[in-house]
């Protein structure tokens, strides 16, 4: 490890898999309601992944997760309405080895180990670990917190009994001016340790106040874990967009995410869903040095 490295190291681990509609993934032309009552088909299962930063400052978690209480409680969703909704959007399939606290357990570690765990949006597939990280500080943006309390959170994807839990130790970040030319477009962000290491990014557009996360560590490729701004990194460099969201926030986000690629050479894009970017991850953790931009001045 490289002494001035703040980081050890990066995992990912998958808390089962969830199979959504080809017109989630997008691109679509249809809205969110249309293709959620007109769909006829699955994706093929695809990973619900929590990424594990090992810092000096204590070990992060970069979302929780589902719980597989969702699969085995048939009281975990709301019925009515609301729940035909959630029984179109997805379908899930936890085993007993894939919880949260198994596949920390496999990284050496146990929930009471975790110090800080970034929340990139209160969708169900991403808050599932909540309850058992009363000692942590859960991290989630202003806006994504203002949400929850507007009307009808169950319909708009939010199961409140599974958020708003007692014991919890909230911070709701709000996004502060940076001083980083290097994460252009982004103007604002929030630094979670003072060191640059680890950036939360706002990229709206899924959820009003979804989060991203930039990794950096010296002589590695950069990391920019995405939550729900795509399920598939080939679409997201091409502009495509999926089919649940804003899409005018969406589209800026995404086009920031694509501007931040030009600056920091070599940047990996790692989504909740994305069935590529475990192997990704793993590529960026071998021993070859992130690339560097090349001198372009005029001879």
């Amino acid at each position: 490890m490289n002494a001035s490295d703040p980081i050890t190291t990066v995992s990912v681990i998958s808390t089962g898999s969830v199979s959504i509609r080809p017109e989630h993934v997008g691109p679509t032309w249809k809205n969110t309601y249309l293709w959620l009552a007109t769909s006829r088909r699955w994706t093929a299962p695809r990973p619900i992944n929590v990424y594990v930063v090992e810092h000096r400052e204590g070990l992060v978690l970069f979302d929780t997760g589902q719980d597989r209480a969702s699969v085995t409680d048939p009281g975990y969703f709301p019925g009515g309405a609301s729940g035909l909704v959630y029984s179109r959007l997805a379908t899930f399939d936890i085993a007993p080895e894939e919880t949260l606290t198994a596949g920390l357990r496999g990284l050496g570690h146990t929930p009471g180990d975790v110090g800080t765990a970034v929340i990139s949006h209160l969708h169900q597939d991403h808050i599932g670990g909540l309850g058992l990280l009363a000692g942590s500080e859960i991290v989630i943006s202003r806006p994504e917190w203002e949400s929850l309390r507007r009307p009808l959170p169950a319909a708009r994807g939010l199961l409140t009994d599974h958020i708003d839990l007692p014991g919890l130790r909230w911070n709701r970040a709000a996004m502060q001016g940076l001083a980083d030319p290097a994460l252009a477009p982004f103007q604002d962000g929030y630094d979670l340790f003072g060191d640059g290491s680890l950036v939360l990014l706002p990229t709206p557009g899924h959820t009003p106040g979804s989060l991203s996360m930039l990794v950096r560590r010296p002589d590695r490729p950069p990391l920019l874990m995405v939550g729900d701004l795509t399920y598939d990194d080939r679409l997201l460099a091409q502009g495509k967009l999926p089919g649940a969201g804003s899409k005018r926030q969406m589209r800026t986000a995404a086009r920031r995410v694509n501007e931040l690629r030009t600056r920091l050479p070599g940047l990996v894009i790692l989504p909740a869903h994305d069935p590529g970017a475990g192997e990704r991850l793993a590529a960026a953790l071998d021993d070859h040095p992130a690339p560097r931009m090349t001198d372009r001045r005029p001879a």
